[in-house]
């Protein structure tokens, strides 16, 4: 990440029926990301899904296109 360090990610896992909502926070930003996923995949993958998920939001809020 470009110029931005990040805090601490704190993730959230809730279970609506047939899915799973993830929910990744970075501490230090307070900027916050969800996806939607199979319940069947490991915390491990749905974690790693939600960091990726949360640094390309974080790089677009530091990079906001030119107009």
């Amino acid at each position: 990440m470009s110029g931005q360090r990040r805090g601490a990610v704190l993730f959230e896992f809730i279970r609506i029926g047939a899915y799973v909502k993830v929910i990744a926070i970075d501490e230090r930003t307070g900027t916050e990301v969800s996806l939607v996923g199979d319940p069947s995949r490991s915390k491990d993958y749905l974690k790693r899904i939600g960091m990726q998920k949360l640094q390309r939001v974080m790089e677009r809020n530091n990079n906001p296109p030119s107009r």
